[in-house]
C-alpha cells in the first residue's frame, strides 16, 4: 500500500470524471509541472490504484436501447463448474459484466440488447442453454444515475 496524499486524491477523482485528461491539464489544475503530475499518475498506475482506463459508450446511440440485469441461479451445482458457467456466459457478446455474487442467485449480469425481442432471443438462445443455468430473473433498467463512488465528487 502506498501512501496517498490530498492532491492523489484531486488528481483521482478528476481522472474518475474524464480519464482523458493530461498530465499538464491536471498539472495547471492543482499547481504542479506537467513531469511531477505524470510521476503521480504512473505511482497510482505501479500500485495498481489507476486499474485502467476505459471508454464509455453511449449503448442507445449505437442501437442498444435495452438493459436488463439477470439474477441466475446454478441449476446443478456441482456437475458442473463455476468456471465452465463463468467461461460460457464470458462469450455471449450482449453479456456486459458477470458477477459471482452471495443470495439468492448465484451470478448477476448485465445484458444489452437491441429491443426487448432482441433481448428474449439472447436469453432463450443463448443463456438459458448455458451449463447449468436454473432459475433467472429479469429486471429491465429503466434510468441510471451514474454516482461518483468513494472519492466524491469535485
Amino acid at each position: 500500500m502506498i501512501d496517498i496524499d490530498g492532491i492523489d486524491h484531486q488528481i483521482l477523482r478528476a481522472l474518475s470524471r474524464d480519464a482523458t485528461q493530461s498530465a499538464s491539464a491536471l498539472g495547471r489544475r492543482f499547481g504542479l509541472s506537467q513531469p511531477a503530475t505524470w510521476r503521480r499518475i504512473k505511482r497510482l498506475q505501479d500500485a495498481g490504484i489507476i486499474a485502467g482506463r476505459k471508454l464509455d459508450l453511449d449503448k442507445e446511440k449505437l442501437g442498444f436501447g435495452v438493459t436488463v440485469f439477470l439474477g441466475v441461479k446454478l441449476a446443478t451445482k456441482g456437475r458442473v463448474s463455476l468456471e465452465d458457467f463463468e467461461r460460457a456466459v464470458s462469450a455471449i457478446p450482449e453479456v456486459q459484466t458477470v458477477e459471482h455474487v452471495l443470495g439468492m442467485y448465484d451470478y448477476r449480469l448485465r445484458v444489452t440488447a437491441r429491443d426487448i425481442a432482441d433481448f428474449e432471443r439472447v436469453l432463450r438462445r443463448r443463456i438459458m442453454t448455458l451449463p447449468g443455468a436454473g432459475d433467472v430473473e429479469a429486471n429491465v433498467l429503466l434510468s441510471e444515475e451514474r454516482r461518483p463512488g468513494p472519492l466524491g465528487g469535485g
